[in-house]
């Protein structure tokens, strides 16, 4: 069946040109195109789409506020932004109602593929044991209400760092494990931090989003509840913080520009948010899935699709789909173990997360809680995004054993 989608511009030239170079698409696509956010409501309220990709700036409904009622009204809706580079008080005023941004030029290719991965993404999260797991959980977590207030504060443009961390100081739990995270020799800053002000110029505004979003996640759970006995809550946060921090440098390395590899760095520290979610809800079930994975000698993600029908990637990425973080972000999460099930071409936070994590466990850097898992990389996934020779390089970036 066709895709449909919804293409919103106020500039006549810019919808023709889109006309122009998707027509290749037809066959796949069916496309919409209209000129302001006015006319895209009546089209949503006519006619089901899978996606709409909009611009910011436009007359009467901008792009912003169409994101903002579509959220509420139609949270299906894959919404993408084709923002143009002075836009940056309005992306803010979207965050929380975007799954992606593109900036303006933006090719045709770049296009395909990030509506296609977008597409993909939505079936292997449409998995009807999936939905079924979920709404049979008694314990999810919420969005951290720090979290929630720097987000709001972002959306003035005069907001600083040093707002931010005033922020976060008012949350003396939060300060305290942010501190402990920025002092340890995992970042490596060379001087004692004492205040989260300092912490936030230090560290920058989205690798501080990162860890609020992280640390609020985890304190939200109970190792008290947890009935397996392998399983420790830190040293998951620890495993993941060594993973974000070899994904963000493999980012790095690969010249992507900052806001890709401040997504690394996120998905990586939320790579295995769903094994918190599973061992929080079905404990006594995940004590099943590790026997399992030891007597039939399988990776823990494989045992998982045994016990629950589904994976501790998918449970990850479903959650933050819901709390609409970054398409590539939940990309990552769903797909880190299965790489290969996604539709992307190019290097992105996923390429970046798949292999740190593979990485870390092979040089045993796990926390002990992995009895076993994914000891070897994608190759015919890398083949595809382009990385494969670079693996030998990405190897070399692992932290060493005092940093993790």
């Amino acid at each position: 069946m066709k895709k449909s989608i919804l293409f919103v511009d106020d500039e006549r030239s810019v919808l023709q040109g889109l006309q122009r170079s998707l027509r290749g698409q037809r066959k796949e696509w069916e496309m919409v195109f209209v000129d302001g956010g006015t006319e895209a409501l009546k089209m949503v309220n006519e006619k089901n789409f899978d996606a709409i990709v909009t611009d910011m700036r436009m007359p009467g409904i901008n792009g912003a506020e169409l994101l903002g009622v579509l959220a509420a009204d139609r949270p299906e809706l894959v919404r993408i932004i084709l923002s143009g580079h002075s836009d940056e008080e309005l992306i803010m005023q979207s965050a929380g109602t975007a799954h992606q941004f593109l900036t303006k030029p933006c090719d045709v290719d770049t296009l395909k593929e990030t509506l296609n991965r977008a597409f993909a993404l939505k079936r292997f999260l449409g998995n009807g044991q999936l939905h079924f797991l979920v709404t049979g959980m008694t314990s999810l977590p919420s969005i951290p209400k720090t979290y929630q207030e720097i987000m709001t504060k972002l959306r003035s443009p005069e907001t600083s760092l040093y707002e931010i961390g005033e922020i976060i100081g008012k949350d003396p739990a939060m300060t305290a494990k942010i501190l402990q995270l920025v002092n340890s020799a995992f970042f490596g800053l060379g001087r004692h931090i004492s205040d989260s002000k300092e912490a936030a110029t230090l560290l920058g505004l989205d690798v501080l989003k990162a860890l609020v979003l992280s640390v609020g996640i985890f304190s939200q759970f109970d190792q008290q509840r947890v009935k397996d006995t392998i399983f420790s809550i830190e040293s998951l946060l620890d495993h993941s913080l060594v993973v974000a921090r070899l994904a963000q440098r493999i980012a790095q390395a690969e010249g992507a520009d900052k806001a890709v590899a401040d997504d690394c760095f996120l998905a990586g520290i939320l790579h295995d948010i769903g094994i918190l979610i599973l061992e929080q809800n079905f404990s006594e079930d995940y004590v099943k899935v590790r026997a399992l994975a030891k007597d039939q000698d399988m990776a823990l993600c494989l045992a998982e699709q045994e016990v629950y029908g589904t994976t501790h990637g998918a449970v990850g990425a479903y959650l933050l789909g819901l709390w609409a973080l970054p398409n590539s972000v939940v990309e990552a999460v769903a797909f880190h173990h299965q790489p290969g099930l996604s539709s992307g071409n190019c290097f992105c936070p996923l390429s970046a997360v798949h292999v740190a994590d593979v990485l870390i466990h092979q040089t045993g850097l796990s926390g002990g809680i992995f009895p076993k898992e994914a000891k070897e990389v994608d190759r015919e996934f890398l083949a595809r995004v382009g990385g494969l020779d670079r693996l030998n390089t990405w190897e070399r970036l692992q932290p060493e054993e005092n940093e993790a």
